[in-house]
């Protein structure tokens, strides 16, 4: 074993496992609620990189549960961050663009100013900070509406509904880049191992999948490439009220992944119909 993913049944998880050189670590071995357990993981490991994808991503139960979700989002990060920096390991975290105020049209560079709507961005923007606050060699890596074959997500919530609606009302007026867990998976390992060469490419960086689009918009391509005949009607924001605030815009420029580590964004599109096939829907 040589990379130590915290993390055993997300989306991206479940695709870090793919590799044998991962390990990852679930619930009964490192909860991210005891932050202190998964600083020892790795001091017990000595792995020669580190990922975080464990996360809180109950983002409307966040809005009256935030104490939980800062202690998984923030402050577990932040023992991994300072143990990782202790033994001189490379440390990569997958962070949100729930950071952002969703404000304006064009994409959030790196360096955007945040401005969290809700408790869950609140966390997580506190995870990116305690993690740069921890040094060594580290990267955070914003993503944006993770989808795959595994765990829920809203293309298998698409498709759960197709089965027995005719119509379905989709907002439309939230735009972002649909993002393959399996590339973000990839994307960690690439970045992992870089950093291992390089650490002075330490920072935050974007990934996404392209191109942008809606969620209704993302909607109506899972339809077409599954064959279902449910027709989506495009709604505003306000008429779909939920306990935490979305960012209306979650573009993210990506240009400096694919300048520091050759990374470039993913077609969703493509990604869209190998999720399709992993699920044994014909397209």
């Amino acid at each position: 074993m040589s990379v130590l993913v915290f993390g055993k049944t997300g989306q991206v998880a479940t695709e870090l496992q793919r590799h044998p050189e991962v390990l990852a670590l679930g619930r009964d071995a490192a909860d991210l609620s005891d932050p202190e357990a998964c600083a020892a993981a790795i001091r017990a490991h000595r792995p020669k990189a580190v990922i975080n994808a464990a996360a809180y991503t109950a983002v409307d139960r966040a809005e009256s549960e935030e104490a939980q979700a800062f202690r998984v989002n923030a402050e577990a990060p932040a023992a991994m961050a300072r143990a990782c920096a202790a033994l001189g390991v490379p440390f990569v975290t997958i962070s949100t663009d729930y950071v952002f105020d969703g404000a304006g049209t064009e994409p959030f560079a790196p360096d955007a100013p945040t401005g969290p709507l809700g408790a869950y961005g609140r966390s997580k923007l506190a995870g990116e900070e305690a993690v740069r606050a921890a040094g060594g060699a580290q990267a955070i890596l914003r993503t944006s509406w993770v989808f795959s074959a595994h765990g829920a997500n809203f293309v298998k919530t698409m498709l759960r509904l197709s089965e027995t609606r005719d119509t379905l009302n989709v907002v439309a007026d939230q735009i972002g880049g649909p993002t393959p867990a399996r590339a973000i998976a990839e994307a960690c390992l690439t970045i992992a191992a870089h950093l291992g060469r390089d650490p002075g490419a330490s920072g935050t960086y974007h990934f996404a999948g392209a191109p942008d689009t809606s969620w209704a918009d993302f909607a109506r391509e899972i339809f077409a490439r599954a064959g279902r005949t449910t027709t989506v009607n495009s709604i505003p924001t306000a008429e779909y009220p939920t306990p935490a605030r979305r960012p209306q815009n979650s573009r993210l420029d990506c240009r400096t992944t694919e300048a520091v580590f050759g990374i470039a964004r993913p077609d969703w599109r493509q990604a869209l119909t190998q999720t399709l096939t992993e699920l044994d829907i014909p397209t």
